[in-house]
């Protein structure tokens, strides 16, 4: 029986250098794994591997040497500990993510919780070619957010409570933009400056400082053969939804102007990125249907 390699890439089975042995991608969310599908993918590997993984540098897990005539009793073997095979080929893939303000003390949003909707609504999705959204919690910008087809910075809106503030100038010095200065023993916070890292109101002693989450948004960014930084379109956004809309029409725009085997990046150089920025804006304002 013929072997459909394609079959088995778009299932997570990479072929190897060795005849009939597959490197199998596993599917992982914003790099999060339970100690139970630890367990399940190490015994994978050790009873139809050679004993060892290898991590990803997108936070994915490879289990290198599988047989092809073993390759469904390993599909069996990982659901029983709930581990998925990822994908391969012109599709969504993982997405990557930082550990966001669930653990970080700089994280400004919940990147676990949105790399998983953000699985949700896309992982898999057949496209011209492979797709990576890529989320970070914050202004250190872990992830490098850049560097993916889409990227997902975390950030926060702040604003100045002046009946609990008491002047003390903290907030100035941990700004690092220079957008926070204290006048008469007023704050005053420069928003061309900002760039939502929200330092001055997480240092704050007083709590006077509001804050609103969201998400700085790049697009097109390219790290392979040709290295190309993503590119803002769109300002500050905080409501969630918006940005699902938004991603929906980047992924819109790829999958109609595209050429098969064509990347985010070349297509938008092709087609012209102000047709990219007149989709992406009319997602932002709530134009599309």
């Amino acid at each position: 029986m013929a072997v459909d390699y394609a079959v088995l890439k778009k299932g997570g089975f990479m072929r190897q250098k060795q005849k009939n042995h597959f490197s199998l991608r596993l599917s992982v969310v914003g790099g999060q794994v339970t100690a139970e599908q630890l367990v399940a993918i190490t015994e994978v590997a050790k009873k139809f591997g050679r004993g060892y993984i290898h991590l990803t540098s997108r936070q994915g897990i490879e289990i290198p040497f599988i047989r092809l005539e073993d390759i469904d009793s390993v599909k069996a073997a990982l659901a029983e500990g709930g581990v998925s095979p990822g994908v391969c080929g012109p599709r969504v893939r993982t997405i990557t993510a930082c550990q966001g303000a669930a653990v970080c003390p700089n994280g400004c949003i919940e990147t676990e919780e949105l790399a998983r909707e953000l699985n949700d609504r896309y992982f898999g999705q057949e496209l011209p070619h492979k797709f990576k959204f890529g989320v970070t919690g914050c202004q250190n910008n872990c992830l490098k957010a850049e560097e993916n087809d889409l990227g997902i910075k975390g950030g926060v809106r702040v604003s100045w409570k002046a009946d609990k503030c008491f002047a003390c100038g903290l907030c100035a010095k941990l700004c690092r933009e220079g957008a926070v200065s204290i006048h008469d023993g007023k704050v005053a916070i420069d928003t061309g400056k900002c760039n939502y890292c929200g330092r001055c109101a997480f240092g704050c002693p007083a709590d006077a400082y509001e804050t609103a989450p969201g998400y700085l948004l790049s697009f097109g960014g390219l790290f392979g053969n040709r290295i190309q930084k993503g590119s803002p379109i769109v300002p500050f956004v905080e409501d969630k939804e918006k940005l699902f809309a938004i991603c929906d029409a980047a992924l819109q725009f790829f999958r109609e102007n595209a050429n098969p085997s064509e990347r985010f990046r070349s297509t938008i150089e092709r087609v012209g990125k102000e047709k990219l920025d007149e989709a992406v804006w009319k997602a932002y304002n709530g134009e599309t249907k």
